[in-house]
């Protein structure tokens, strides 16, 4: 995988799997979501997505904001029509972070802010180090965003306390109301991770596709309607017969 202009792309080998990792790689500007970064999020996604070899994605930055929101230096030289469309790149970025389609997890280390909640948001999971905070400061900044993703995690009254005070809550805390996953140090927040990964790498690409498909359809639809698309998984599953392996390592363990 090659090396976007803001994004740092990469196809990590681990055993016989192997997964990616993409990097926010803007630290100069604290990671702040410009024009150029939300176009290379989303070229970076689109690569991700169609190498059927991938079987999980790691999203993390470099330096020590993970993001620190809208750029706002680049919004304040825009026009009406400019802010429209540096907007719809931001959204579409984060659509195909949620689109893609093996499990992608989220690696917060420092200040995640605005844009950043909601490349966060929409990843499967959130791994955070102690010193990760979290913030949706849109409306005290006089704009609207991140109004969907949030309260679909945390739930509608605390999203709404979140928005309209522009606080910012410490990962303990962000930890304690479902925004994140788990909260580990800093100096252990790597380990973590890899060891994560390796567990997860343990499971056959098709089947962490299959059942983040599944989950994912089925969370939106009525009980009935979620349960098909477990069936249908299940059928895609047969089909696919990586199952077979799957038996075939859990008889030997």
């Amino acid at each position: 995988m090659k090396t976007l202009e803001l994004i740092a792309l990469s196809k990590v080998s681990h055993g016989d799997k192997s997964y990616a990792r993409l990097r926010l790689n803007r630290p100069q500007a604290r990671n702040a979501l410009n024009n150029q970064l939300a176009q290379d999020l989303y070229a970076a996604c689109a690569e991700i997505a169609a190498d059927g070899d991938v079987s999980l994605a790691v999203i993390e930055a470099e330096g020590s904001v993970f993001c620190a929101g809208a750029d706002v230096k680049e919004r304040a030289a825009l026009d009406e029509d400019q802010v429209r469309a540096r907007r719809l790149r931001g959204f579409r970025a984060y659509a195909s972070i949620e689109a893609l389609p093996m499990p992608v997890i989220c690696v917060v280390d420092g200040a995640c802010v605005g844009s950043g909640c909601e490349i966060a948001l929409a990843s499967d999971f959130i791994i955070a180090s102690d010193r990760a905070s979290f913030r949706t400061p849109e409306a005290r900044w006089g704009t609207v965003g991140a109004t969907q993703r949030l309260s679909r995690a945390i739930g509608l009254r605390r999203a709404k306390q979140l928005m309209f005070t522009g606080q910012t809550i410490d990962a303990a805390r962000a930890e304690r109301w479902g925004l994140v996953n788990e909260v580990v140090p800093a100096a252990d927040l790597e380990r973590t991770v890899e060891n994560l990964l390796a567990e997860m790498l343990q499971a056959p690409k098709t089947t962490l596709r299959l059942a983040k498909r599944a989950m994912v359809a089925g969370f939106e639809d009525s009980r009935h309607g979620a349960l098909a698309h477990e069936i249908y998984a299940i059928e895609d599953n047969l089909d696919e017969g990586d199952w077979k392996s799957g038996m075939q390592q859990a008889l030997r363990k």
